[in-house]
C-alpha cells in the first residue's frame, strides 16, 4: 500500500481513536500483575475495545495468505518474546517479568497501533534500564518526525541512542498506519540521516523500537507470529501512533 496523506476528517477520527487507545492501554497496564494470565488480559482488552465502540484490528488479521489469522485482540510478549506473543491461559504473569502489551484498534474505519512494556515487580537493574532506554529511544525517534526529515532520520535517532548497548532488532520495524493495520512506509529502527522517504504533514506512522539485552538476532516461530530473542535474553518493545504535522509531531496514542 502506498504512503497516504490523511485528510483533516480522517485525522479527527484518528485523534479520537488514539484517545480511546491510550485509555484502554492505561487500564490494562494496571492489570498486568503477578497471577493474571495473558488470555485474561486479552479477554478484558477485547471487552474494553468493543465497549468503546471500536474493533480489535489484530483479531482475525492475516499478514499474508499463507499465515493463519491472528487469534487474539492483544499481543502479549513476556521476557524473551520480542513481539507478537499469542496470549494463552497458561501464560501467567510472574514477579520479575517484563511484559509487552501491543494493541491494534479500528475506530470508524481508521486504525491506530500502540504498545508498551511493563515492569512487573522486582527485576534486575539491567532489565529495568533496558525498558527505560527503549522508551527513551521511542521519544528520540518521535522528536525528529518532522516535515522535511526522512524515515532514515527516525531510524538514525533510535539507533544512535542505542549506540550498541543493546541488540537492536533489524528484521522488524515500524510502519505507516491509519487506513490499514500496516501501510507504507517501512520505518526501521536504524538508518542514515536524510535517507529514505521524506516525511510530510498528514502522514501517520507507528514508530516502535525493539531492544534486546543480548544479541539483535531473533527467531521467528512456526505459529507465524511469535518472535523471540535468539539467546533467550529479555526484550523490550514500545510503540506510538504519531501524526506528522507542520511542526512538532503529534502523538495520537498518548493520554
Amino acid at each position: 500500500m502506498a504512503v497516504t496523506i490523511k485528510t483533516p476528517e480522517q485525522i479527527d477520527i484518528l485523534r479520537e481513536a488514539g484517545r480511546i487507545h491510550a485509555r484502554i492501554l492505561n487500564e490494562l497496564e494496571l492489570l498486568v500483575q503477578p497471577g493474571i494470565s495473558a488470555r485474561e488480559l486479552d479477554r478484558i482488552a477485547e471487552e474494553k475495545v468493543r465497549g468503546a465502540g471500536a474493533e480489535p484490528s489484530f483479531l482475525g488479521y492475516r499478514p499474508d495468505r499463507h499465515t493463519p489469522a491472528y487469534p487474539a485482540t492483544l499481543c502479549v510478549s513476556i521476557n524473551e518474546v520480542v513481539v507478537h506473543g499469542i496470549p494463552t491461559d497458561d501464560m501467567i504473569i510472574q514477579n520479575g517479568d517484563i511484559v509487552s502489551i501491543d494493541l491494534g484498534l479500528k475506530y470508524q474505519g481508521m486504525f491506530t497501533d500502540s504498545a508498551r512494556t511493563i515492569i512487573v515487580g522486582n527485576v534486575s537493574r539491567e532489565t529495568s534500564q533496558l525498558v527505560y532506554d527503549t522508551r527513551e529511544a521511542l521519544a528520540r525517534g518521535i522528536a525528529v518526525a518532522r516535515p522535511g526529515n526522512t524515515v532514515g532520520d527516525i531510524g538514525y535517532a533510535v539507533e544512535s541512542f542505542n549506540n550498541g548497548r543493546y541488540g537492536n532488532v533489524r528484521e522488524l520495524a515500524g510502519h505507516g498506519v491509519g487506513l490499514a493495520v500496516h501501510e507504507d512506509p517501512y520505518v526501521p529502527n536504524y538508518g542514515k540521516p536524510g535517507k529514505g522517504i521524506e516525511l510530510k504533514p498528514g502522514m501517520v506512522l507507528a514508530i516502535e523500537p525493539m531492544f534486546n539485552l543480548g544479541t539483535s538476532d531473533v527467531i521467528f516461530h512456526d505459529d507465524g507470529y511469535t518472535v523471540t530473542t535468539a539467546d533467550n535474553q529479555a526484550s523490550a518493545h514500545v510503540e506510538h501512533t504519531i501524526l506528522i504535522t507542520d511542526g512538532e509531531p503529534e502523538i495520537l496514542t498518548e493520554s
